[in-house]
């Protein structure tokens, strides 16, 4: 295990198998000081690289407070109508799978729950929600109701300690009665409850994710919900497409497409269904990366040989070349507080590494120190990279492509994934709580999820082969 640049190695303690008689530490008081001594030496030798790895990445991303204990109570039927059966299991289900991936609470199973759930605030039984088993700090109720063709939710979330006054959250919502429907309004309210109880940090339900598949024969771009839900083809351009990039503003998607001139980039708008006008670069045009105000666009292009690191225009105007080194460069990723710095991926020492610039070029320096690294995303904070890194690379040598954080000012890393294969491109979630990858871990190219701290791996695409997913930026 890894934490920091410090290698953690196993402490062993031989046995001495010589006919002198052992020390017993019960008849010499002085040996048995120092040897507990030493041996508290060593246990806090061994642990506080460990403890302080865990503090700084969790303190960075937000996660390591204390969770809030939260109750999600099935909410019930409003009226009579036979559609509520379907929906309401659809919201249920939505609704405590939101809280639950947010990794700020801690979740009161459902075994726990009273028998009488309230489905408004009169029916609210404070000692039943807040003592055992359930011992709940907040719950949230409420009601949904099909009539004609419309649903009407009523959402409420309730501090069940303070019977006082106890309303956090009052919501209602109203839509067409589908399925849809109703898993966008569970995610609206769950994204309520997480910004009220998360800091002031916006939930990331609402949020879409954007991937390679090649489920229909093409490797095209599709989208899906955070959590997988929802899966459906965005381009239909009967060719190779790879990096996904949505803008900030979730209108459009730049990504680079082998067309009949050989590799560029498309701008595919999603207002309009349909690849929009894009300037040819000339050569191979890959990885393109969106600034945080949506004005310009980085990526690599062969344009004048090798590749290298440009910048232009959302509209593909006002190009400059920012390296000039002997690479390749590619894979840019601008930083995604400040837009002030571009991370990305260079081979002009050998093997790929992680490297750092301004936006206008200057001031590169490289990040990683071994092995093979590539694929850098900046966290919305500013403060990490996650990249994927091989840091054992070679014939015969252990280990394999994982995913790890990178604090960029101190350099401090610790490693993300340990179960196997190969695991790229990863991308953080708006909140900065989660981060999706790319993993062969269950044999194929698939996306999954997981809390930023390591914890929480989910699944999430499962035919087909997927990859190189891209998280929205709300």
């Amino acid at each position: 295990m890894h934490y920091g640049h410090l290698k953690m190695e196993k402490y062993r303690i031989t046995i001495n198998s010589s006919p002198q008689p052992l020390l017993r530490m019960d008849d010499h008081p002085r040996i048995r000081f120092s040897l507990a001594l030493l041996i508290l030496v060593l246990v806090v030798t061994f642990l506080a690289p460990r403890s302080f790895a865990q503090d700084w990445i969790r303190t960075g991303t937000g996660l390591g407070v204390e969770k809030i204990r939260l109750a999600a109570a099935d909410f019930q039927p409003s009226t009579q109508d036979p559609k509520n059966t379907d929906l309401l299991k659809i919201f249920n289900d939505t609704l405590s799978n939101d809280l639950d991936n947010a990794g700020i609470f801690d979740m009161v199973s459902k075994s726990f729950h009273p028998t009488q759930v309230p489905g408004n605030p009169s029916q609210v039984r404070f000692e039943a929600w807040n003592g055992p088993p359930p011992n709940a700090a907040m719950l949230a109720f409420g009601d949904l109701g099909v009539t004609g063709n419309n649903v009407l939710v009523h959402g409420w979330l309730y501090d069940v300690k303070n019977v006082g006054s106890p309303q956090v959250l009052g919501k209602q919502y109203t839509d067409v009665a589908t399925t849809d429907a109703a898993r966008l309004i569970a995610h609206k309210f769950a994204d309520e409850i997480i910004f009220r109880l998360g800091g002031g940090v916006p939930g990331i339900a609402e949020s879409k994710i954007f991937f390679v598949s090649d489920r229909t024969g093409h490797k095209e771009i599709w989208a899906m919900d955070y959590d997988g839900s929802n899966q459906h083809q965005v381009t239909h351009l009967g060719t190779i497409s790879l990096s996904p990039r949505i803008s900030p503003d979730g209108t459009r998607l730049t990504l680079s497409s082998l067309t009949k001139t050989g590799w560029e980039l498309v701008m595919f708008s999603l207002d309009l269904n349909r690849a929009v006008s894009f300037p040819r670069m000339g050569g191979t045009n890959l990885s393109p990366a969106w600034s945080p105000d949506g004005t310009r666009i980085a990526f690599s292009s062969s344009r004048a040989g090798e590749s290298n690191i440009y910048s232009a225009d959302q509209s593909g105007s006002n190009l400059h070349r920012l390296t000039s080194d002997r690479g390749p460069d590619v894979g840019p990723t601008f930083n995604r507080k400040t837009g002030a710095q571009i991370a990305f991926v260079s081979g002009r020492t050998g093997l790929p590494q992680i490297y750092t610039m301004e936006a206008d070029g200057t001031n590169a320096q490289r990040v990683t120190d071994q092995g093979y690294a590539v694929s850098p995303n900046w966290s919305p904070n500013g403060q990490f990279l996650a990249l994927s890194w091989f840091r054992k690379y070679g014939p015969g040598a252990p280990g394999a492509n994982d995913i790890y954080i990178m604090d960029i000012a101190s350099k401090q890393w610790v490693q993300m994934t340990h179960d196997g294969g190969r695991n790229d491109f990863p991308c953080w979630s708006p909140d900065g709580r989660h981060i999706v990858f790319q993993s062969s871990r269950s044999g194929t190219e698939q996306i999954w999820t997981m809390l930023a701290d390591g914890t929480k791996v989910q699944q999430l695409t499962f035919s087909g082969r997927n990859s190189q997913p891209n998280w929205s930026w709300k």
